[in-house]
Formats: structure tokens, sequence, C-alpha cells
């Protein structure tokens, strides 16, 4: 890269991390204007400062419901867009992601064995658990997503990288008919509690247990921050990773641990929330035009956040009475990607 060119992408990348901000607090601002009560700018600026002459109804409905939500969205889009730029990297597939290798499905069974399965009579979901059980719930989906992506990166050795998306959906059917097992066999009111868990939803954390979600979010963004370097080497192949010092293995371990830890939390707490960690690491690529960790990690938590935000604000309907799935708002936005990075991929495999 010429001196000119280098300096006109530091250029577009100053530009682009000043107006991505802005967009989030913007977007953010405008969902807590919006929902059952319709308020101004102006009130949400006074609750979040503290303002005393703020109505107190209104200053409950902001600071104990919107924000929690707004909060939440942000943190899980931003945590399934890193989870899912850190597998594409790891696996040298720019189509993978929780959703696609099934990562989502091996949280969702952890999940599905606590709430089905194991939980004792009168445990309600999420909503009515204590903080032990709020841990194990988080403990069941992580440990669901790792065993999902651990068994994906096994079985990819023995076959070429453009087959571990079949394995992985193919894991993901297998671990849906034992969800599908255990739904057969659960009481009503249980079956449709997980049923509106695995909608989508960004309601459910409420401050307290934002005392669990935002930092298991924060340990996995960690993570991913600490092996920029070992990944910008595994973009050009294990051989000259290792030629350069990478312990692959390791950084392999580590790497989808953290992968697994961010997906595990966010379909925790949120649901199984699909596509956003297909979208918003090409969207990553596309504005930012590059492949180098240090750029993309803070480029997919922007957009990752601010898609969850836009797409939990379509799907709640402002103005209206009802809330739609948040999966099916995302999977609009997702599948488009997936469907130009196919038609794209030979454009692709250069980043790759």
């Amino acid at each position: 890269m010429s001196p000119s060119s280098a300096d006109r992408s530091s250029t577009r990348h100053r530009i682009l991390f000043g107006l991505l901000p802005l967009a989030i607090i913007a977007l953010a601002i405008t969902s807590a204007c919006f929902g059952s009560v319709s308020l101004s700018p102006i009130s949400v600026i006074k609750a979040i400062t503290g303002a005393s002459d703020l109505n107190p109804v209104h200053q409950q409905i902001i600071l104990d419901f919107r924000l929690p939500r707004i909060l939440t969205s942000m943190l899980a889009g931003a945590a399934l867009a890193t989870a899912g730029l850190m597998m594409q990297t790891v696996f040298r597939n720019p189509l993978a992601d929780p959703f696609v290798l099934g990562v989502n499905s091996g949280a969702s069974l952890g999940v599905a064995l606590v709430l089905l399965a194991l939980a004792p009579a009168g445990m309600s979901l999420i909503d009515g658990l204590s903080t032990s059980g709020q841990l194990i719930i988080v403990l069941a989906s992580t440990g669901g997503a790792a065993a999902t992506l651990f068994l994906v990166l096994i079985l990819s050795r023995r076959v070429d990288i453009m087959s571990v998306l079949i394995i992985g959906l193919m894991i993901s059917y297998t671990v849906g008919a034992l969800v599908s097992i255990l739904m057969f066999f659960s009481m009503a009111e249980r079956l449709q509690s997980f049923l509106n868990w695995s909608f989508g939803d960004y309601g459910n954390v409420s401050w307290s247990q934002m005392q669990i979600f935002g930092p298991a979010i924060f340990l996995g963004l960690f993570v991913s921050v600490l092996f920029v370097k070992p990944l910008d080497a595994l973009l050009l192949g294990e051989r000259y990773a290792e030629s350069v010092g990478t312990q692959t293995r390791k950084v392999r371990f580590f790497v989808l641990l953290g992968a697994s830890l961010l997906a595990g939390t966010v379909t925790g707490f949120c649901g199984p929330i699909g596509f956003l960690g297909i979208a918003a690491p090409h969207l990553s690529r596309h504005l930012f035009q590059t492949s180098r960790h240090s750029v993309l990690i803070p480029a997919s938590i922007c957009i990752g956040a601010l898609l969850s935000l836009a797409s939990d604000f379509v799907a709640r309907g402002p103005g209206l009475d009802f809330v739609l799935p948040l999966n099916a708002i995302t999977a609009l936005v997702g599948a488009p990607v997936i469907i130009a990075a196919l038609i794209k991929q030979r454009n692709l495999k250069r980043l790759f």
C-alpha cells in the first residue's frame, strides 16, 4: 500500500469511527423515545442525567425499562458481531457465524435442558430466576455453544474448509431434533415460555441481570482484543501463522472459547439471535476496506450494536401495541448479506 493510499485509508477509518458512535447514540435516544408511551428526546436526556423536573413515571419508564433494553441490544449486537468475526477467521470461511455453524442451536440445547428437563417444578424463565439461576442459564448456554463449536472444529480437520458449513448445519439439525424431543415431553407452560424465548427478545434483561450479562460480554470482547495479531496471522493460513511463532492450537482454543462465551451469553439471556454475527463483520469489511483485526474488531462492535438497535427498534413497531419476533427482523437483515457473500465469494477470498 502506497503512502497516499495508507493516508486515505486512515482518514476513512477516522471518519467512520467518528460517525458510527454518533449514529448509535442517535438511534439509542430515538429508540428510548418510542413505545407504549411516546417521550421527547429532552425527557430521555433528563432521565439519564438525573434531572429533578422530570415526571417520575416517565423517568421510571426510561431508566427501568427502556434503557436496560437498549443497553442489552447494543451489547448483544457487539457480542454476536465479534463472535462471528472470530469464527470466520478461525475457519477461514466468510459465511461462518454462531447461527450458521450451529452454535446457537447448541446454546439452545443447553438452555432447553435446564428449563425443560432439569429445572425443578415451578421454575420460570430467566425473568423469574434468582442470580444463581441466571448463572446456571448462562453456563448451560455457553457450555452448549462451546461443545457444538469444538465439535465442528474437530470434524473440520477431516474435510475441506468449505464443507465446514454443511457440518455446522447438520449438527444444528441434530441438536434441533434433540430440542424438539425435549419440547414434546415438556409441560405446556414451560413449552410456551421456551417458545417465547426462542423468538429472541432484548427485554428480559433487568439491571440486576445486567450484573452478569454485562461482565460476561466484556470478558468475551476482551479475549478478542488480546488475539488481534494471531487472528491476522491465521488469515494467511496455519502454516504461515506457525512460521511467525503463533501457537495455532492455543489461539484457536481461546478464540473459540471467547466466541462461545459471547454467543452463549447472548443466547442465554436474549434467545438465539440469528444473522447479526454474519452481517456485521461483512459490512465492516465493506465499509473499512481492510482485513486487519485491529480495525475490524472495533468496527464490528460498532456496526453490530447499530444493527441490533435498529432491528429491535423495528421489531417493537413504534406506535404499535405488539412486538414482532426479533429473529424475523434480524433474518431480513442478515439473509441478503449471506446471499451477497455467496455471489461475491471469489472477491472475498482475498480477505481469507
